[in-house]
């Protein structure tokens, strides 16, 4: 049996020191986005149902999908469906490189373009996570409160999906609350 070499002793030792070094530097938020289901909707998803394989990739009018087009208000650039979903599998997203991107990381899709809110999504102000401040926590999906399609918030409501509550946009705007009276405003 021979000794151990010391060179490989000490190589291994440095690597280990690097990798501990580098998993202390990566951000815990990294870990913790564990996303809430997306607020699909029966009979629409999954796409495969309809889509088996890849279509016609030229911006049209549809002749299905009548909800999605009357409601359709993304932004001015007037976005077309294939700009978000893969036409090759639309049971999935993918980004602007053509990198895929599952539903349930739809948040990297939305960040391309709205890098901002993006940034504070990641950083707690923007949207919403439940859980331990100083644990584990569940960040909602930038779908389970904006319509992909018309992102203008318009308000949430809680569904059940797949047996598990999810939050999806509400398709009528909320409105506000009146104001409290003011005491003086107060007649006896």
């Amino acid at each position: 049996m021979e000794a151990p070499n010391a060179g490989s002793a000490i190589a291994g030792l440095i690597l280990a020191a690097a990798l501990a070094t580098t998993q202390a530097q990566t951000p815990a938020t990294e870990h913790l986005v564990q996303a809430k289901a997306p607020p699909f909707s029966d009979g629409v998803f999954p796409c495969k149902q309809c889509h088996e394989g890849p279509g016609d990739k030229t911006r049209r009018t549809l002749e299905f999908h009548d909800d999605v087009q009357t409601m359709f208000d993304h932004d001015a650039e007037h976005r077309w469906c294939l700009d978000c979903h893969d036409n090759a599998d639309r049971d999935v997203l993918h980004l602007s490189s053509g990198d895929p991107v599952p539903f349930t990381e739809s948040y990297r899709l939305c960040g391309q373009c709205h890098g901002d809110k993006y940034r504070d999504w990641r950083a707690g102000v923007h949207g919403k996570r439940i859980g331990r401040w100083d644990g584990e926590k569940t960040y909602f999906l930038c779908v389970n409160c904006h319509n992909p399609h018309s992102p203008r918030f318009k308000g949430v409501m809680e569904i059940e999906v797949s047996g598990k509550t999810t939050t999806t946009p509400t398709p009528l705007g909320i409105k506000p609350e009146p104001r409290p009276h003011r005491p003086e405003e107060m007649r006896r």
